[in-house]
Parts: C-alpha cells; structure tokens; sequence
C-alpha cells in the first residue's frame, strides 16, 4: 500500500474554510438618493427666499427714480434719510432696550419657574402645565384691550415699561416650559452631590446647574429679544410719542396712503434686519443645540 493510500481523509468538517470572496460595491449605494435630488429642491428654496432680500437691498441702495435691475452707483442716501429725518436712531435705541429688557426678565423668571416645575411636586403642577399650554393657543391681539386697562390705570401708557411687561408676559409659557424640560435633562444627582459637600440648593443650582443650562439660556433669551424686535402690536398700542416708539412702528409710518417711500421703507428694512442677522449668526450652534435638548426630556 502506498503512502498516497494511506494518508487518511481530513473530514470536510475540519477542513480550513475559504475566505469569503469581496463583493464587490458600487462607489453609491442604491438607497442613496443622487445629489441633484438634494441640490435642486434647496435651490429652488434658496431663490425663492433670496429674491426678497435682494429686490429690499435693490430698492435701498440704487438711487430714487432709478429702474434698473443692479444697484449701480450705490448710494446711501435712503439711509441717511431715515436715520436723521425719520428718526430711526431714536426708534433702535427704543428696539435694544425693549430687547434687552425683554431678554433678561423672560430668561431670570422663566428659569425661575422652570426649576419650579422640573424639581418640585405640589398640587396644581399639572394644572399649571395645562395653562402655560392653553396660553400658546391664545393671540396677543386678545390681550390688548385688558392689558391696555391695565396699564391704563398704572399710568404705564406710552412708556417703554409697558410693552417690555407685556412682551415678557407674552413670551413667558414657552419659555417656562423648554427651560423646564431642558433641566430635566441635567441629573439630580449633580445637585445632590453639591448638597452633600455643603452647599445650599441656590449654591448648588448656580454651580452644578446653571453652567449646563447655557444652550437654553441662549436659545430663550434669543427667542425672546427677536420677538421683541419683531413685534408691532404692543409698541403701537401702548405707545404714542414718537420718540418713545420702536422699529416697527417706525416702518409704519413710512408708509401712507397715498404713497410709499420704497427706499426708505427698504433702508428701514435692512436697518431692522441687519442686528437680528449678527446676533443669530453668533448664537446659531447654540440655539440649535438649546431648542433640540428642550423640546423633549431624553
């Protein structure tokens, strides 16, 4: 018998198993959606929200009179008139101090009664979350007439006072309900390990706490001064010396019945814009970041 015959069998279970063979991939996966699908609907979007911006920087940068399509030669002449004949520097002085005003009472109560509701329990919490809910369904043109009453018999009527409490008020439900969630966020075993190395729950909340609340801060207080900004309402009813009124109302009055200044109206525009424009573009990461972790408690 031969070596070759009596070498026994290796079973084929024992036998080393082959590598299995690449397969081999498209450089795009089939459920990967081409990048003209994407690119086109932004594009659209994009020239359509564009346009607008362009045609109010046409408007107030070409000189009165002129029909062409290119602001060419620029001129500033629109803004020059606004901001010394139309009283526009006093009216964004008015706009900053009811924004700011506006941001840092919304943000000192709202984070006052969100800790409130995110870490304590008492009777009427869910009947307080049920109002601060139901008051989100309720327009602020209802509230003229009550809390024109109200500051009527305060003597509050055109005074900047006024229409920072009312725009505080307005922004107050929202704003104490996302800063609640987003303290249900931060682990209460941070402020229990701060209690037990000595320090006070106002301590504790203002050293373990408050730091981690930063994106929510930014995201209230910016939402609270935009719409501040922005508002038009308020400033119109409560206020009535035009020294005493914002840039809204001071847009308003560019326009009349018979005619409209389109470059002022559109230097007046860019004017408004352009604060709103820096402050986002600073605080964007952060506002992001502020609204996706207090939306929803995780």
């Amino acid at each position: 018998m031969s070596i070759k015959e009596a070498a026994p069998a290796v079973p084929a279970a024992r036998r080393p198993s082959q590598p299995p063979r690449p397969v081999r991939t498209r450089n795009r996966a089939w459920d990967e959606a081409p990048r003209w699908q994407i690119y086109l609907p932004l594009g659209v979007y994009l020239l359509f929200t564009l346009i607008p911006f362009y045609w109010i920087l046409l408007f107030a940068l070409r000189p009165a009179g002129s029909t062409s399509l290119v602001p060419w030669p620029v001129t500033s002449d629109h803004f020059e008139k606004v901001w010394n004949e139309r009283s526009f520097g006093t009216y964004f002085q008015n706009s900053v101090l009811v924004g700011v005003a506006t941001l840092v009472m919304t943000t000192l109560v709202a984070l006052a009664g969100g800790y409130a509701l995110a870490r304590f329990d008492f009777r009427i919490k869910k009947g307080f979350m049920l109002a601060l809910l139901c008051s989100q369904f309720v327009p602020g043109a209802l509230l003229l007439v009550p809390l024109f009453e109200i500051f009527a018999n305060l003597q509050m009527i055109n005074s900047l006072g006024s229409v920072i409490l009312a725009e505080t008020v307005f922004q107050l439900p929202l704003s104490i309900i996302l800063i609640s969630n987003f303290i249900k966020n931060v682990p209460y075993s941070l402020e229990e390990a701060a209690w037990v190395d000595g320090c006070n729950r106002f301590t504790a909340f203002r050293i373990v706490v408050l730091p981690l609340l930063r994106p929510g801060l930014i995201a209230v207080g910016s939402f609270a001064f935009v719409h501040s900004w922005n508002h038009f309402l308020f400033a119109l009813m409560f206020l009535n010396n035009q020294d005493k009124q914002t840039i809204p109302v001071g847009l308003n009055t560019l326009m009349s019945a018979d005619s409209v200044d389109l470059g002022a109206l559109a230097a007046g525009g860019i004017i408004a814009a352009v604060p709103v424009v820096i402050v986002f573009a600073f605080i964007q990461k952060w506002l992001i970041t502020g609204f996706s972790a207090g939306a929803v408690k995780g």
